[in-house]
């Protein structure tokens, strides 16, 4: 299955988002895998499954990272981005989805 995953500080606040943008993968019929995890852990989580995401996105709060980060990415072709703040605030599942898509694009 293709994995959306959304990288943040703990990995923890933006679980909220994910449930979101799950229910809305699903009402929308797209099969993802979205799940967040600690920033910290991309490098990590690329090297074991690299070959099934899609895209990265990163949380609001770690946004001056995008650069570090793109470098890992580009490394497994894969495209990253940083969350919208608002998107993110107001969890909105839908638009945080449609920006990942857009990056898949």
């Amino acid at each position: 299955m293709k994995r959306i995953v959304l990288a943040c500080s703990a990995g923890m606040s933006t679980s909220l988002v994910v449930t979101k943008m799950e229910k809305e993968a699903e009402a929308r019929g797209l099969a993802f895998r979205i799940y967040a995890i600690p920033e910290q852990n991309l490098r990590d989580e690329l090297q074991n499954y690299g070959n099934d995401v899609v895209a990265v996105l990163l949380g609001p709060q770690v946004r001056f990272k995008l650069a570090a980060n793109k470098k890992i990415t580009d490394e497994h072709q894969i495209p990253i981005g940083v969350i919208d703040s608002i998107a993110y605030g107001t969890l909105n599942g839908a638009k945080v989805l449609d920006q990942a898509l857009g990056l898949i694009d």
